[in-house]
């Protein structure tokens, strides 16, 4: 199921949408990161393509992380 989920991104509020088992996989990697979660996508956020959404920026870092 996709939930909707809210961030403050640089004092900017904003909100992604992510399948649960994307979201759980974010976590775990924020925390084997020893980071907090708000921190990790800040992180990819700030590194994604324009033309590219941070939902689908979030999958692919989650994608990327699971195949490497």
């Amino acid at each position: 199921m996709l939930v909707k989920h809210s961030i403050s991104i640089r004092g900017h509020k904003t909100s992604y949408s992510l399948e649960d088992e994307f979201y759980q996989e974010l976590r775990k990697i924020a925390q084997r990161e020893n980071v907090a979660l708000a921190r990790l996508i800040t992180a990819i956020d700030s590194k994604r393509p324009q033309d590219t959404n941070l939902s689908s920026a979030l999958r692919l870092y989650v994608l990327r992380h699971v195949k490497s």
